[in-house]
């Protein structure tokens, strides 16, 4: 069983910046990062793939967003800049073990989660 271990998070006012981080305990092919807002569906927000080093962003955070990996580390980073009253949500690392799991979208460990707030 592969451990994820967030940090990061938080609280900041509109168009202000934050930086989660999240380590794997063990050999992961695809790392990033889900939201859910209360009353709103989780959505995948970035994800990088280390098969091909390919990167997904949501539509939402295209240009705002953006997430690094440290291979050496086995961590994946993600910078949010410009941040948005709607980008309020919980946060939560996610991680699947091999490349197809990957590709469908499957998520096989989660981090327990980090609270962002964007607020004025």
């Amino acid at each position: 069983q592969v451990q994820l271990t967030e940090s990061g998070g938080g609280s900041v006012q509109p168009g202000g910046s934050l930086r989660l981080s999240c380590a794997a305990s063990g050999y992961v092919n695809c790392m990033g990062w889900f939201r859910q807002a209360p009353g709103k569906e989780r959505e995948a927000v970035a994800i990088f793939y280390k098969g091909d080093g390919s990167r997904f962003y949501h539509d939402s955070v295209k240009g705002r967003f953006t997430i690094s990996h440290d291979n050496a580390k086995n961590a994946v980073y993600l910078q949010m800049n410009s941040l948005k009253p709607e980008d309020s949500a919980m946060y939560l690392c996610a991680a699947a073990g091999t490349r197809p799991r990957c590709q469908k979208g499957i998520v096989d460990y989660w981090g327990q989660g980090t609270q962002i707030a964007v607020s004025s």
